[in-house]
């Protein structure tokens, strides 16, 4: 399973620097004026795990391969982007095709970068974008009401549903309230997923601050985070100017840098823990000579799911999996002795794979 997030904000906070770090490239032209941006920008890196260097080392493995994952810069928003302002239209489709939102919000003052608005405050950045995300999801529910309509006077049982669904979104949307605060019903999963709702998406606010601010954050931050909590969902404090000189530094050389500004870790470690919990989702590993690897899933998957995730035959084929927890697998010393100790489990179609799970599948098609 792809983990794809859309890096949104307003002009100037940060984003394209917080990019370019995350994936140590300059694939993102980061300038100190509005719409530098053009164009989505992709970036994949690897999701570090210290657990992929342990199994590597008991397998004998000749290759380390981490799971990934893809994030997305999207043109700055401003006020009016539902209405086609600035790069309105093109950022709202560029945002639908993404799994989750992260919303950078500037944290930080600086006289040499002007902020769109005149003044530093996160929280209205952070309703100014919800509102044009809201707008939007309001003028796409309008726009399919009108054929729902249609097929429901003839009967269609499945347009009814989205009907009585989009009647509960807009209340909530009317309300100011993002669609995600909607629970739909297990009948209305799958039509809520078809509307593509903008802010049915799962959001992540990351605190871009200075650098002083790094290892405690600030005022702002603490706004953010009390906002966030009361939304259920996370705040991550970073520095983009800390990450962009990390990324340029030798790897032997980032845990002093770390060190010397009272930071113990990347903050792209940050982001990947918080954008893991916001999107459910588990690491499980195969391991063998040529190579020991990382893969993704959702959290509840069964084991056909997870074989899918490695190639569609295997889910299609799926016999069973040969499974063993990671701690008995590294404190055994591998699958042999894991096996002997009674460790190596045979998990059948039913079986919820466990994060940390080292799996081989047996399949047949």
């Amino acid at each position: 399973m792809g983990f794809n997030c859309g890096i949104v904000g307003l002009p100037n906070v940060g984003k394209s620097t917080l990019f370019n770090a995350l994936t140590a490239t300059q694939a993102a032209q980061a300038a100190n004026f509005p719409f530098c941006t053009i164009e989505p920008n992709t970036g994949r890196v690897a999701v570090p795990d210290e657990r992929l260097d342990k199994i590597a080392a008991i397998a004998g493995s000749e290759k380390i391969i981490p799971t990934q994952l893809e994030f997305v810069d999207i043109a700055g928003l401003v006020r009016g982007a539902s209405k086609g302002e600035g790069l309105g239209n093109q950022f709202l489709a560029n945002i639908r095709e993404t799994d989750a939102i992260l919303y950078v919000l500037r944290c930080f003052e600086n006289g040499d970068i002007t902020h769109v608005e005149g003044s530093i405050d996160p929280l209205r950045d952070a309703d100014i974008i919800e509102m044009e995300l809201m707008l939007a999801d309001m003028e796409s529910l309008d726009k399919r009401l009108p054929a729902l309509e249609k097929k429901a006077k003839g009967g269609d049982h499945e347009a009814k549903i989205q009907i009585a669904l989009i009647a509960d979104i807009k209340k909530v949307l009317d309300a100011g309230k993002p669609a995600r605060a909607v629970k739909p019903t297990d009948e209305q999963k799958i039509p809520y997923q078809r509307l593509q709702l903008l802010t049915g998406k799962p959001a992540l606010y990351i605190c871009n601050v200075s650098e002083a601010d790094a290892a405690t954050g600030n005022d702002w931050t603490a706004k953010v985070a009390a906002k966030a909590k009361a939304e259920n969902t996370s705040a991550v404090i970073i520095s983009a100017a800390i990450e962009s000189e990390l990324a340029q530094l030798p790897a032997e050389d980032q845990s002093a840098f770390l060190a010397d500004l009272g930071l113990t870790e990347p903050g792209l470690n940050k982001i990947i823990r918080a954008g893991h919990d916001l999107l459910g989702l588990l690491t499980f590993f195969t391991a063998g000579p040529k190579e020991t690897r990382a893969w993704t899933v959702r959290r509840g998957a069964k084991g056909p799911e997870a074989a899918g995730a490695i190639h569609s035959d295997f889910e299609r084929g799926f016999i069973r999996a040969e499974t063993i927890a990671y701690n008995d697998f590294v404190t055994l010393g591998g699958e042999a002795k894991a096996r002997d100790a009674g460790k190596l489990r045979q998990e059948g179609k039913e079986y919820v794979v466990q994060d940390g799970d080292v799996m081989h599948f047996k399949f047949n098609v």
